[in-house]
């Protein structure tokens, strides 16, 4: 049995002040491969639901925050292995490449990152929306030795029949998730043209006689031993005449 359960009603209830924030190798290598092989969670705090029995909008959990979810991957035909992704109000659409996640301590599994966008609609009339899913799942090369570092998609077998699914809302503010546009959306590039990439602050510093840079999303680490080469002239005769004028 999980040592901490923080599901309650279907969606995770954490305490004030945490967050769930797993990287794709815990994602996978942490939670995935142990819910697949029956083994115990380092917690449990991810819920089971069947993604195609609900839209985004009516999933458990707050639609602000990010949301994960455990579901079993349900074939679309009887006879076949395409996945089923049709929803009660439209449909899951795969973009771009699935990325490959590797554990060193793993091999030969490794996991699968498939990017998808929810459709509102028929197929025919649907709408793309901002709601974002990311699917992991668990696969094996059907030859690891000679196939293992850059193995093709057909030669990748799923292990078991759970994947775990992250969805989050996109943002409308001008940027793209990265991840996203790795993947391909060309309607995240498009809008990252015009997103312009604010410059570095110069200011001086009275105290030790020189110009130095200052950045409102960044500040520089301790190991960074990088230097300003380069100012505009203004700002330097501003700062010398201001300098050089008497008090």
């Amino acid at each position: 049995m999980d040592k901490f359960n923080f599901v309650k009603d279907g969606a995770i209830k954490l305490p004030p002040g945490f967050r769930f924030q797993p990287t794709d190798e815990e994602i996978v290598f942490q939670y995935l491969i142990r819910k697949t092989f029956s083994c115990p969670l380092p917690a449990s705090i991810i819920p089971e639901i069947n993604i195609c029995k609900h839209d985004p909008w009516d999933l458990p959990g707050d639609m602000e925050q990010d949301r994960y979810f455990f579901s079993n991957k349900e074939a679309k035909y009887r006879n076949g292995n395409r996945a089923n992704r049709a929803t009660l109000g439209g449909y899951w659409k795969p973009t771009g490449l699935d990325k490959q996640i590797t554990c060193s301590k793993r091999k030969p599994i490794l996991g699968m990152k498939k990017t998808l966008v929810f459709y509102k609609g028929k197929s025919q009339n649907a709408s793309r929306t901002d709601w974002i899913m990311h699917e992991y799942r668990l696969v094996l090369p059907k030859n690891p030795p000679s196939n293992f570092k850059n193995p093709s998609q057909s030669s990748l077998v799923q292990i078991g029949n759970w994947v775990l699914c992250h969805i989050f809302l996109k943002k409308r503010n001008g940027k793209c998730d990265q991840e996203i546009l790795e993947a391909g959306d060309e309607n995240c590039y498009k809008a990252s043209e015009h997103v312009q990439i604010a410059k570095p602050i110069l200011y001086y510093d009275f105290m030790r006689g020189d110009l130095a840079a200052s950045s409102c999303s960044s500040s520089l680490s301790n190991d960074d031993s990088s230097e300003v080469s380069s100012s505009p002239t203004t700002l330097v005769d501003q700062h010398e005449e201001a300098t050089n004028r008497p008090l």
